[in-house]
Protein backbone atom coordinates (compact mmCIF):
# COMPACT_ATOMS: atom_id res chain seq x y z
CA UNK A 1 0.00 0.00 0.00
CA UNK A 2 1.52 3.84 -0.85
CA UNK A 3 2.17 5.97 2.04
CA UNK A 4 -0.76 8.89 2.22
CA UNK A 5 -0.06 12.29 0.86
CA UNK A 6 1.91 14.48 2.63
CA UNK A 7 0.52 17.88 0.66
CA UNK A 8 -2.34 18.51 -1.45
CA UNK A 9 -5.83 16.94 -1.19
CA UNK A 10 -6.49 13.52 0.10
CA UNK A 11 -8.04 10.93 -2.66
CA UNK A 12 -9.40 7.13 -2.70
CA UNK A 13 -8.38 5.42 0.11
CA UNK A 14 -7.02 8.12 2.04
CA UNK A 15 -10.40 9.97 2.76
CA UNK A 16 -10.89 9.40 6.97
CA UNK A 17 -14.88 10.42 6.38
CA UNK A 18 -17.62 7.22 5.89
CA UNK A 19 -19.65 9.62 3.96
CA UNK A 20 -18.78 11.89 0.96
CA UNK A 21 -21.03 14.59 -0.46
CA UNK A 22 -20.57 13.30 -4.16
CA UNK A 23 -20.23 15.86 -7.94
CA UNK A 24 -19.36 13.47 -10.44
CA UNK A 25 -16.64 14.45 -13.70
CA UNK A 26 -19.24 16.51 -15.23
CA UNK A 27 -20.23 18.48 -11.88
CA UNK A 28 -23.67 16.87 -11.36
CA UNK A 29 -24.04 16.40 -7.31
CA UNK A 30 -24.64 12.46 -6.50
CA UNK A 31 -25.74 13.60 -2.81
CA UNK A 32 -24.09 12.00 -0.01
CA UNK A 33 -22.58 8.26 -0.47
CA UNK A 34 -20.49 5.48 1.40
CA UNK A 35 -16.75 6.85 0.79
CA UNK A 36 -16.32 3.17 -0.30
CA UNK A 37 -19.57 3.03 -3.06
CA UNK A 38 -18.23 6.42 -4.29
CA UNK A 39 -14.67 4.87 -4.83
CA UNK A 40 -15.95 2.27 -6.89
CA UNK A 41 -18.00 4.60 -8.86
CA UNK A 42 -14.99 6.82 -9.81
CA UNK A 43 -12.87 3.96 -10.29
CA UNK A 44 -15.84 2.56 -13.24
CA UNK A 45 -15.56 6.32 -14.52
CA UNK A 46 -11.56 5.84 -15.05
CA UNK A 47 -11.24 8.43 -12.45
CA UNK A 48 -10.29 8.85 -8.91
CA UNK A 49 -12.60 10.27 -6.00
CA UNK A 50 -10.62 13.53 -4.77
CA UNK A 51 -11.94 15.42 -1.73
CA UNK A 52 -12.22 18.79 -2.57
CA UNK A 53 -13.53 20.81 0.42
CA UNK A 54 -12.38 18.40 3.73
CA UNK A 55 -14.11 20.60 6.31
CA UNK A 56 -17.69 20.44 4.89
CA UNK A 57 -20.01 18.23 6.79
CA UNK A 58 -20.17 15.96 5.25
CA UNK A 59 -16.85 16.10 3.09
CA UNK A 60 -17.36 17.37 -0.61
CA UNK A 61 -15.25 14.86 -3.18
CA UNK A 62 -15.52 15.27 -6.47
CA UNK A 63 -14.56 12.51 -9.96
CA UNK A 64 -11.07 13.89 -10.95
CA UNK A 65 -7.48 12.58 -12.00
CA UNK A 66 -5.99 13.24 -8.70
CA UNK A 67 -2.64 14.07 -10.84
CA UNK A 68 -4.44 16.71 -13.18
CA UNK A 69 -5.85 18.41 -10.46
CA UNK A 70 -2.48 18.46 -8.43
CA UNK A 71 -0.62 19.97 -11.64
CA UNK A 72 -3.77 22.58 -12.49
CA UNK A 73 -2.90 23.68 -8.62
CA UNK A 74 0.61 23.76 -8.78
CA UNK A 75 0.18 25.89 -11.71
CA UNK A 76 -2.15 28.66 -10.72
CA UNK A 77 0.44 28.69 -7.67
CA UNK A 78 3.22 29.56 -9.54
CA UNK A 79 1.15 32.20 -11.66
CA UNK A 80 0.20 33.76 -8.05
CA UNK A 81 3.52 33.82 -7.49
CA UNK A 82 4.54 35.35 -10.24
CA UNK A 83 1.50 38.21 -10.00
CA UNK A 84 2.69 38.99 -5.98
CA UNK A 85 4.55 42.02 -5.36
CA UNK A 86 7.37 42.18 -2.71
CA UNK A 87 8.57 45.45 -0.62
CA UNK A 88 11.63 46.09 -0.87
CA UNK A 89 13.61 48.39 1.72
CA UNK A 90 15.64 50.85 -0.39
CA UNK A 91 18.39 53.09 1.08
CA UNK A 92 19.16 56.91 0.78
CA UNK A 93 22.12 58.36 2.46
CA UNK A 94 22.53 61.84 3.67
CA UNK A 95 24.61 63.89 5.31
CA UNK A 96 23.62 66.94 7.88
CA UNK A 97 24.68 69.83 5.67
CA UNK A 98 23.17 68.66 2.76
CA UNK A 99 22.90 71.69 -0.38
CA UNK A 100 19.57 72.13 -1.49
CA UNK A 101 19.53 70.95 -4.92
CA UNK A 102 21.33 67.25 -3.48
CA UNK A 103 17.99 67.32 -1.35
CA UNK A 104 15.97 67.89 -3.76
CA UNK A 105 17.78 65.03 -6.12
CA UNK A 106 17.27 62.69 -2.97
CA UNK A 107 13.72 63.95 -2.13
CA UNK A 108 12.89 62.76 -5.74
CA UNK A 109 14.81 59.31 -5.24
CA UNK A 110 11.99 58.99 -2.51
CA UNK A 111 9.31 59.81 -4.43
CA UNK A 112 9.98 57.40 -6.89
CA UNK A 113 10.61 54.72 -4.37
CA UNK A 114 7.17 54.97 -2.54
CA UNK A 115 5.29 54.96 -6.03
CA UNK A 116 7.04 52.05 -6.97
CA UNK A 117 5.38 51.01 -3.46
CA UNK A 118 8.59 50.22 -1.46
CA UNK A 119 9.64 51.12 2.02
CA UNK A 120 12.18 53.89 2.08
CA UNK A 121 15.23 53.83 5.09
CA UNK A 122 16.65 57.36 5.17
CA UNK A 123 20.05 57.34 6.45
CA UNK A 124 22.14 60.38 7.93
CA UNK A 125 25.60 59.59 8.44
CA UNK A 126 27.46 62.19 11.21
CA UNK A 127 31.15 62.70 10.66
CA UNK A 128 33.90 64.35 12.56
CA UNK A 129 32.15 67.75 14.77
CA UNK A 130 28.89 66.82 13.22
CA UNK A 131 28.25 64.72 15.89
CA UNK A 132 27.73 67.77 18.49
CA UNK A 133 25.05 68.92 16.14
CA UNK A 134 22.49 65.98 16.00
CA UNK A 135 19.32 68.76 15.86
CA UNK A 136 20.73 69.25 12.45
CA UNK A 137 19.91 65.95 11.27
CA UNK A 138 16.68 65.82 13.09
CA UNK A 139 15.56 68.71 10.93
CA UNK A 140 16.79 67.57 8.12
CA UNK A 141 14.33 64.59 8.23
CA UNK A 142 11.51 66.41 9.45
CA UNK A 143 11.82 67.97 6.80
CA UNK A 144 11.78 65.34 4.55
CA UNK A 145 8.85 64.30 6.25
CA UNK A 146 6.65 67.25 5.85
CA UNK A 147 7.76 66.61 2.10
CA UNK A 148 6.50 63.53 1.86
CA UNK A 149 3.74 63.28 4.58
CA UNK A 150 0.85 63.38 1.39
CA UNK A 151 2.38 60.14 -0.87
CA UNK A 152 3.92 58.16 3.19
CA UNK A 153 4.33 58.07 6.40
CA UNK A 154 6.84 57.37 8.62
CA UNK A 155 7.38 54.18 9.78
CA UNK A 156 10.28 54.32 12.47
CA UNK A 157 10.66 57.52 14.15
CA UNK A 158 14.35 59.46 13.89
CA UNK A 159 16.85 57.35 15.81
CA UNK A 160 20.45 57.69 16.40
CA UNK A 161 22.69 54.25 15.62
CA UNK A 162 25.77 55.23 16.35
CA UNK A 163 27.08 57.77 13.68
CA UNK A 164 24.26 57.87 11.69
CA UNK A 165 20.53 58.56 12.28
CA UNK A 166 18.13 56.66 10.60
CA UNK A 167 13.87 56.90 9.62
CA UNK A 168 12.01 54.48 7.76
CA UNK A 169 9.00 55.82 5.65
CA UNK A 170 6.81 53.43 3.76
CA UNK A 171 3.92 53.77 0.85
CA UNK A 172 0.36 55.40 2.14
Amino acid sequence: MTPPPKSGPRFNQFIQSDTVRVIDGDGENLGVLSTRDAIEQAAAAGLDLVEVSPNAEPPVAKFLDVGKYKYEAQKKANAQRKTQKTQDIKEIKMRPNIDDHDYQVKLKNVVKFIDNGDKVKVTIRFRGREMAHQQLGMELLQKLAEDMKEAAKVEAMPRMEGRQMLMVMSPK
